[in-house]
């Protein structure tokens, strides 16, 4: 919702300009009467879709028409209703950005979120087996060691790289390998996903059916 609320707001003052409207060929673009501020263009033919403005370019491919595809998850109220995961599975091809050429992107708090709920399970897990002051230690060894690395990098390699080796155990030795003795280790990772919807794609997923929304409602007769 707050998303949402963000767009709207940041499109209050678009207008709609049709250039072509031929059937599943059509090109629409949404902008402020006097800026290129925050302007999209929807441009579809048969099969395809193409949303490209200041958000970044994103190509869609599934249905003959489009339009038709992506008003199958709206409601009856008056809120937009986007599908990011179904959508994108849809994308033929994302402009070609470095930093913002994705639907996709590695999330900190997704990271960060994963990494403090298996600290917490470890804690509640070691009551009876550590001390108060030995969970302490564990505790801020997570958040020296792996936590405050976040922020490194954009893609959150080093945070990554940190857990996948990150070991504790109550006498302090560093080996993975001593029979008998239990350390703490974040294991199977790789089940994780840590990426999360960019907001380019976000934003361009609430244009698709605000912009699409605009267009119906122009059609209707008055």
């Amino acid at each position: 919702m707050k998303d949402e609320q963000a767009f709207l707001k940041d499109v209050a003052s678009h207008v709609m300009q049709v250039i072509r409207d031929e059937g599943a060929h059509r090109h629409i673009r949404f902008r402020r009467p006097d800026s290129m501020c925050m302007h999209f263009d929807l441009i579809t033919w048969p099969g395809y879709l193409c949303y490209t403005g200041d958000m970044g370019t994103y190509v869609f491919r599934r249905l003959e028409d489009m339009f038709e595809f992506f008003r199958t998850d709206r409601r009856d109220d008056s809120s937009l209703n986007i599908n990011r995961h179904y959508w994108s599975e849809k994308l033929q091809a994302v402009d070609g950005n470095r930093h913002n050429g994705s639907a996709m992107q590695f999330s900190a708090d997704k990271f960060r979120r994963v990494i403090s709920e298996i600290r917490l399970e470890w804690i509640r897990d070691a009551r009876d087996t550590l001390s108060k002051e030995q969970r302490r230690e564990l505790w801020e060894a997570v958040d020296e060691e792996i936590l405050q690395v976040l922020g490194d990098d954009d893609q959150g390699y080093a945070a990554q790289i940190a857990a996948r080796d990150f070991y504790w155990s109550a006498d302090g030795m560093s080996s993975r390998y001593r029979h008998g003795k239990r350390g703490w280790e974040f294991h199977d990772l790789w089940e994780y996903s840590f990426n999360d919807y960019t907001h380019r794609f976000t934003w361009c997923c609430y244009a698709l059916a605000w912009g699409i929304k605009q267009y119906d409602e122009a059609k209707v007769p008055a």
